[in-house]
């Protein structure tokens, strides 16, 4: 009957599905707490004086609060990796993202299209190609791509990193293009041919006006690990192309004698701060892309 199985608005839950909700609760507090606590750690410690931090409690708030660790990370003053701090290197790794994730993911939905809306010998033998790059460790393209790079000129540039970074995102992509094109409706594409719409214009026509929940994965996955991503910047960076995360790495590693805890947790934070205010206005879409090709029709 329909009023079991819908409780009455005024109705009282059950005890039982109250005290699972209790505890479901609990639990959701306890794994919220566990995974912030590092963060609020980091953070209140970047307000501190190194003093403070080597002789009181990290979790305790600081006793004299000071902007000193952030100046000095930033590079407003004199730190082990250079005089300039982060600073020149936070510009580096945007310079290398956005133009790495803006031709990516136009690289992967024209894959994705081709893939889905056209049938040719190999097609499934080139998707699985590129499926296969999904899984490809990063240790294993370092000989090779050093050595392309240096072929083509880009070795220690950013333009390599870019180029790099583009050429390792592509398989991630076409995945993500071709799973939402499959289960694109195909009528609409055959109407537009029928009318006349070539090549390029059913995709930019058609396609791509549809495509805001794969984008926005696309760009949220690609930003997210092109930013974090070490291994390549440390190893096709020069000194002055170095991403950011190569230089947290040289500057947690090259101060000589004293620690300062309190600028690292404050370059750390920094370093963070692209990604984590990417997830905060976009994060709630990246579900909703995922599983937007997953439902045919």
């Amino acid at each position: 009957m329909a009023e079991h199985a819908l409780a009455a608005p005024g109705a009282r839950a059950a005890p039982g599905f109250r005290a699972s909700r209790i505890v479901l609760y609990a639990v959701l507090i306890v794994m919220a707490l566990v995974f912030l606590i590092p963060l609020y750690v980091m953070l209140v410690n970047a307000f501190k004086p190194l003093s403070e931090i080597e002789t009181g409690n990290l979790i305790a708030l600081p006793g004299r609060w000071t902007l000193q660790p952030w100046l000095t990370a930033w590079g407003t003053a004199q730190i082990g990796v250079s005089a300039h701090g982060l600073k020149p290197y936070f510009l580096n790794s945007f310079l290398i993202a956005i133009p790495a994730v803006v031709i990516s993911t136009m690289i992967g939905a024209l894959n994705g299209y081709i893939l889905t809306q056209y049938q040719f010998r190999g097609s499934q033998w080139l998707y699985a190609g590129l499926l296969f790059a999904v899984f490809i460790p990063f240790q294993i393209v370092l000989i090779p791509m050093a050595r392309l790079l240096g072929a083509i000129g880009l070795s220690g540039t950013i333009k390599g990193l870019i180029f790099v970074n583009v050429v390792y995102g592509i398989g991630f992509v076409t995945l993500f293009f071709r799973n939402y094109y499959s289960a694109f409706p195909h009528e609409l594409v055959r109407s537009a041919r029928m009318d006349g719409a070539g090549f390029f214009g059913v995709l930019w026509r058609i396609l791509l006006p549809n495509s805001a929940p794969i984008i926005v994965v696309t760009v949220i996955w690609q930003f997210t690990n092109i930013w974090n991503e070490f291994l390549f910047g440390s190893t096709f960076s020069s000194y002055s192309s170095s991403p950011l995360t190569v230089a947290l790495n040289n500057l947690v590693n090259s101060s000589m004698g004293v620690k300062e805890y309190n600028v690292y947790f404050a370059a750390a934070i920094i370093a963070a701060v692209p990604t984590l205010v990417v997830y905060i206005l976009s994060g709630k879409y990246f579900v909703r892309g995922l599983m937007a090709g997953s439902v045919k029709g």
